[in-house]
């Protein structure tokens, strides 16, 4: 049987940005109620979130840690995530194995910009929210101020659950606002004022309880438990409270509203979708059928990989097989296991609402959904950021391609291909910041060192206009030769084009099959009549495509959002054969593409900057300057304005510096993909002209 019931379960993540304190009022809340029989703290190593040697050193988090205790009669599990931009992937995937989103604000330094990112991401997927205003012990806090700002950037939803007495030096403890102490000295804030629109935030989710309200009866204790949680599942109540992790004064207020406010696991609406792709709705019901989403993955040293299991629907047991959708087979589990930190417990089962890991699963990848149902996918960001990486002795060559795939599997933020045109191994990340610390995982768990080149950009190349041309490929060296002859006419193809619509009798009137590549949004269309070109040599053509598109044809770039139609050719009784016509294929590509305006693609990304107000024409001046466009500019609160702005992600590799440098190391930014876009010609002559000299040099 399962310890703890579906209704006493919570699962919260706390959230922020970066030096909020939510690692220390984790470390906190598991002293607080017993459940660590020591002191820990991220200043001197002994944090048991911050385990790991990268987190210790830098003194920030990096991955999503989970941990669970009870208070209260509620089991909850927490699960402390960075602060940092550079690692919202384990943010964001932390959130689908929670209910409710602590969003935790420095005192001091107000809302900055992870903490408006990790709202959104909040909201986007529907889950219930609470903000913590922590280090209220700090100097120079004007909370007043504060609250405002909170109230303007996330909505007058968010009230006061408590109020501080005093701040700074003088912060002693704080007094609740739904039920008003007899004194409260030094409330910066009188809670009797807040008291009133509180209570009608939360009742009136519920017209027969707000009726009677409006008619004199107050709401009992247990209508209001029951309606501030369906409140805050709803969006219409965000509770705010005060505290401060590193004196523990409010620590025990806040275990009491999260023990009050936190959605159990049965109050959201979730669905997943059956075989045919209709909606199903979730129950958390231990007896329905299984329904689990594998929400993040580690690599221990010791136990190797970790795969966290959220389960939304029936029982998970250990030492079963399980369907997991997408693979063939099903996963024998083995054993389950809780999981404190860096410590695992076995169990025998998990129901709706825990959060477990099993180990050694290989074939289990974050987003995964176990059982017959499928879960949405988890939407990461796309990293944009790129080194290309040699080991630094030859020797750790294949020792290196298995590190790096550790962590591609436990990061979902983090890319590794190899460039067909330089050989190399590109990995892609977040940021900087994101692509160094990789660089001290691989040093410090495997033992691998890299060199690194700078950045580089994943430019693309396309076409403006249509052309139509043919290649013979002939070639006689004694004995059978090669012959092959290939015509073709090329289209651009948009992104977003519909190509069932495209590709249409109407249009093209000999059409066979056609063929789609989704990843470079390429259509090709035999419309071959009379076997002109026998069927058996269609598959070589498509191969000679595909490997001109990857290899590029006026800068080496890999080529997108073209059609090609093949509508003649001819071929030799004896000459014939597949290579002739895959080199044919290629060079009647290479020549076409040729007359068809060429042009090429280089990556926008969106970047949301958050600077001083004083700073933002410096913002503004900068992003021309890096042929960017500012789209717009909002209140960030606490004399903070955040530019959001689309830019070609070739002019901010380096931007942290550069934004350091602008505002005095008080700005931060995220930088996400956006779209592709033609480069400027003059730009586009520099590239091209850069690539043929490298040719040259290779030559």
């Amino acid at each position: 049987m399962a310890k703890h019931k579906v209704q006493d379960l919570r699962n919260i993540a706390f959230c922020g940005h970066g030096s909020a304190g939510k690692t220390t009022l984790v470390d906190k809340l598991l002293t607080f109620t017993g459940t660590l029989k020591r002191q820990a703290s991220v200043d001197d190593g002994t944090s048991i979130c911050d385990f790991d040697d990268e987190e210790k050193q830098h003194q920030y988090s990096i991955e999503a840690t989970l941990v669970h205790f009870d208070h209260a009669g509620k089991h909850f599990q927490v699960i402390d995530t960075p602060g940092y931009p550079d690692f919202i992937g384990q943010t964001i995937g932390a959130m689908r194995g929670v209910d409710t989103v602590a969003i935790v604000i420095n005192a001091q330094a107000g809302i900055e910009v992870n903490t408006r990112r990790v709202f959104a991401e909040a909201a986007k997927a529907g889950l219930g929210r609470m903000v913590v205003i922590n280090k209220m012990d700090s100097d120079n806090i004007d909370f007043p101020a504060l609250l405002e700002s909170i109230q303007e950037v996330f909505g007058k939803a968010c009230v006061l659950l408590n109020v501080p007495l005093g701040q700074g030096a003088d912060f002693r403890g704080v007094a609740g606002t739904l039920k008003v102490p007899d004194e409260a000295s030094g409330a910066l804030i009188d809670p009797a004022e807040i008291s009133e629109s509180l209570l009608e935030s939360i009742i009136e989710v519920d017209e027969d309880v707000m009726e009677r309200y409006f008619e004199g009866t107050m709401p009992s204790d247990e209508e209001l438990s029951r309606l501030i949680v369906r409140a805050v599942a709803e969006g219409s109540v965000i509770p705010v409270v005060c505290c401060s992790g590193k004196t523990e004064v409010g620590v025990a207020e806040l275990l009491d509203a999260m023990a009050m406010c936190a959605l159990p696991p049965d109050v959201l609406p979730r669905s997943a979708k059956d075989a045919e792709g209709n909606d199903v709705e979730l129950k958390t019901d231990p007896a329905g059928p299984l329904v689990a989403q594998v929400f993040k993955t580690r690599i221990d040293p010791f136990v190797q990989k970790l795969t966290f299991i959220r389960v939304f629907s029936g029982t998970l047991h250990k030492d079963t097989t399980v369907p997991v959708v997408g693979l063939r087979k099903g996963q024998k589990l083995g054993l389950l296991m809780k999981v404190q930190a860096s410590e695992t417990t076995p169990v025998d089962e998990a129901v709706p609402g825990d959060l477990v890991a099993v180990v050694k699963m290989e074939e289990l990848h974050t987003g995964n959904t176990l059982g017959e149902l499928s879960m949405p996918p988890i939407a990461f960001p796309t990293p944009m950021v790129g080194l290309a990486v040699t080991p630094k002795s030859r020797s750790d060559q294949t020792k290196l391609s298995g590190s790096l795939q550790k962590i591609v599997d436990e990061d979902s933020t983090f890319r590794r291909e190899l460039d067909s045109q330089t050989k190399e191994t590109v990995v892609t990340g977040m940021s900087e910041l994101h692509l160094q610390i990789v660089q001290e995982r691989l040093k410090r768990r495997d033992k691998v060192e890299v060199d690194t080149k700078l950045p580089k950009i994943p430019y693309r190349e396309t076409i403006q206009a249509n052309a139509e041309g043919s290649y013979r490929h002939r070639k006689q060296s004694g004995g059978s030769g090669q012959f092959a002859e290939v015509h073709i006419r090329m289209f651009p193809l948009p992104k977003g084009t519909n190509v069932e619509e495209y590709a249409t009798k109407a249009r093209f009137p000999s059409l066979k099959e056609p063929h789609y590549d989704e990843k470079n949004n390429f259509l090709w269309l035999d419309s071959v009549v009379g076997g002109s070109i026998p069927s058996n040599f269609m598959p070589a053509v498509e191969k000679g495509f595909k490997d001109r598109m990857e290899r590029g044809v006026v800068a080496g770039y890999r080529v997108q959002d073209v059609c090609v139609e093949v509508h003649f050719g001819k071929d030799h009784p004896v000459d014939s054969n597949e290579q002739a016509f895959k080199t044919a294929a290629s060079m009647v590509f290479r020549n076409v593409f040729q007359q068809a305006r060429p042009s090429l693609l280089e990556p926008i990304v969106k970047l949301e900057v958050t600077v001083p107000a004083a700073n933002v024409g410096d913002i503004n001046s900068d992003m021309s300057g890096r042929r960017g466009r500012v789209l717009g500019m909002d209140s960030a609160g606490g004399g903070m304005q955040t530019v959001t702005a689309e830019v070609p992600l070739a002019e901010v590799t380096t931007y942290a510096r550069s934004l350091s440098s602008i505002t005095g190391g008080q700005g931060s930014y995220t930088i996400e993909f956006s779209h592709y876009d033609v480069v400027p010609g003059n730009v586009q002559q520099e590239i091209i002209a850069k690539a043929a000299m490298k040719e040259e040099e290779e030559d």
